[in-house]
Order: structure tokens, then C-alpha cells, then sequence
């Protein structure tokens, strides 16, 4: 069972991280030694997605998610769901730069009434304490 919600678990293409291209592996520090400034958000990644291409899967996944009735529960990467997290308050893909969001974390999005909202964002208090 996967978090309560069933034994039905499915992969889906469009939740894959961001495709890196030629950046892929390379940390930002690094690659800004050769393009200042540069960021995942704004820039091109050479041999990679645009943020439009990354924004589409995202939407994709957001309408696949609102005709599935009842609670659905994704697990991904962390510029892929920051990107989910944008398309799904219906922001612009870029606006996931925003969105900080740590390794290992849980994040709930949701509804207040009929608006789409992030009802919890980044959290690991339930993530137990590292033994000295």
C-alpha cells in the first residue's frame, strides 16, 4: 500500500526530472563559472528542456490529477514537483523558482472551498532525528 491510498502505484513519464541536457551532473556553481548568472529558471539548458517543456508535463500531470476522484499521492524530484506546485495554483512554470523545497520532504497541495491551494509545503518533521 502506498501512504493509504491503495495498491494500484503507476509511473508516470511526465513526473521525470528536468532533462539537464549538457548541464546534466554539473552544479550550478560550476556552471556559472562559464555562464554568470545563469539559472534553471530563466536560461537555456543546452541539450535540455526549455521551462516550457517542463511546464507541460507538469500541466499534463495536474489534469490527470483532477479527474482522478479522490486523493492522489505523487512522488518526484524537486524542480519537477516545484513546477507541478506553480501549474497547480495555475502560476506560470518559472514561478516554481519560488517554491524552495528540501530532499526528502512532504508537501500536501489541495483546496480551500474551490480554490487550489498549497495546504503544506517542504515538511519533515516527521523525518527522525540522524543517530550520532
Amino acid at each position: 500500500r502506498i501512504a493509504g491510498l491503495g495498491d494500484v502505484a503507476q509511473v508516470d513519464p511526465d513526473l521525470r526530472e528536468w532533462d539537464y541536457g549538457d548541464y546534466e551532473g554539473r552544479t550550478t556553481t560550476e556552471i556559472r563559472e562559464h555562464d554568470p548568472g545563469w539559472t534553471v529558471w530563466t536560461d537555456r539548458v543546452p541539450g535540455g528542456e526549455t521551462i516550457e517543456q517542463v511546464g507541460a508535463r507538469a500541466t499534463r500531470v495536474v489534469e490527470r490529477v483532477l479527474a482522478v476522484p479522490g486523493d492522489v499521492a505523487l512522488f518526484a524530484h524537486g524542480h519537477i514537483l516545484r513546477v507541478l506546485a506553480a501549474r497547480w495554483l495555475q502560476l506560470a512554470p518559472e514561478s516554481g523558482r519560488l517554491l524552495a523545497l528540501d530532499t526528502a520532504t512532504l508537501s500536501l497541495l489541495g483546496y480551500e472551498h474551490e480554490t487550489r491551494v498549497v495546504r503544506n509545503w517542504n515538511e519533515d518533521a516527521f523525518l527522525l532525528p540522524t543517530p550520532l
